[in-house]
This record gives structure tokens, sequence and C-alpha cells, in this order.
């Protein structure tokens, strides 16, 4: 049986449009090796809302739906208990990929979308690494993550990591490294987090209301 289209309400757009961030986010880290397509299945004709690196297939947006994007849409549907298909394939130049096809689901659980991955196996292998040894240019060199196993940890371990970035500054004087320490953690979106104030003071050896004053002075900037 063929597919028609459906209509989507306005949940179901809001999740394909945020899908389209996801989109750019993974096109970012991935590199230039991978085709990415987002399709709505509101219109078949007109399915592509969003697509990355499409000269390796030479869709644009507003292209129609792929009859292998449909059967492995039906294929995953037939399966049920997963919400993805992975494989391999060949383009119409006969170039080989491995493929990903992944379900959109909306707020009734029904199919609403796909996300097509195709990553070129023909991509020469310098490209591919080079795309994870250069600098971004929103955050240059190495960044530290802190994995912590609860929150309390992970307050403990940016606080100290903070606190050893103003240590090491020679131009910030003692009476203002908490200031400083804090406006870090404020800037990180620690203080986000549950009793992080109370904490935060005590692994300071500060009082709440020191805490408070500092943030509030920060908010008003």
């Amino acid at each position: 049986m063929e597919k028609a289209n459906i209509a989507l309400t306005e949940v179901d757009k809001m999740i394909l449009e945020s899908c389209k961030t996801v989109v750019d986010g993974l096109a970012d880290y991935l590199g230039d090796g991978y085709e990415f397509v987002l399709h709505s299945l509101e219109n078949l004709d007109q399915s592509v809302i969003k697509i990355i690196n499409g000269h390796y297939t030479g869709r644009k947006e507003g292209a129609p739906i792929t009859d292998l994007a449909l059967n492995m849409l039906s294929r995953i549907e037939a399966d049920g208990d997963h919400g993805y298909i992975s494989y391999r394939a060949k383009n119409k130049k006969g170039e080989p990929l491995k493929a990903t096809t992944i379900i959109i689901k909306g707020e009734d659980g029904r199919a609403i979308g796909l996300l097509c991955i195709n990553f070129y196996l023909n991509t020469p292998f310098s490209r591919v690494i080079e795309n994870f040894v250069e600098e971004s240019q929103f955050a240059p060199g190495f960044i530290k993550e802190s994995y912590a196993s609860d929150p309390d940890e992970l307050l403990r371990q940016a606080t100290v990591s903070a606190k050893e970035r103003v240590n090491v500054d020679a131009n910030i004087i003692p009476s203002q490294k908490n200031k400083e320490i804090i406006s870090i953690l404020y800037g990180q979106g620690i203080f986000k987090l549950k009793d992080s104030v109370i904490k935060i003071a005590d692994i300071l050896g500060i009082s709440k209301n020191t805490v408070y004053l500092h943030l509030r002075a920060l908010q008003k900037k």
C-alpha cells in the first residue's frame, strides 16, 4: 500500500523544526563526508526540509522522498523493535555508502519524519580525521569536560577548576578571587543546579549571602 501524506500538528512541526538544529550540530561534528537529509512526511512530494552536503545526491530542500527512504520506513515500522535501520547502499553514481534511517516520532507516537545519514565510504581518511583535529571557531583548543557521578561531585569539580583558573591569574587580587570564581561558575550555568549556592559557599568557605551578593551583581550586567 502506498504511503500517504500525513497532517502534522503544531507540536509535530515544532519537533521537526528542532531536529534541524540537531542536523546542523551533527554535520559540524562529523564533517563533510556525511550527507544529512531531514524529511517531513507531511508532503512526500517535497519531503526534504533540511539537507546538508546535498551535492552528493544533487538534492536540495523541497526534493521528494526517495523510494529507498519509504522502503526503509516500512521495514522499520514492520520490525517494531527499533526506530532506525542501518544498511549499505550505492548512490546513482555507484559510490558506496553506509546509511542510517531514523524515524522521528510526533506527539502521539506516530512517524512524522525521517533523518537519513549517509557516509560516503570513498571519502579520503585524511578529510575525515581533519575534521577532528581542526579547532572550532567557537571553542579554540581543547575543552575539559567533567564526568561527575552525582551533582555534588559536579559542583565540587567545577568549583575547584574555577578556583585553579583564578589562582594562576596574577592580575586578580586576593579580595576579588571568590567574586571571580563565582563569575566563572555563573557563566558555566552551574548555579542552575539545585542547592548550588549553599554547596558552593561551603566549598569556598564563605557565606551563602556573599554568593547571592555576587550573583545579583552578575545578573544586573
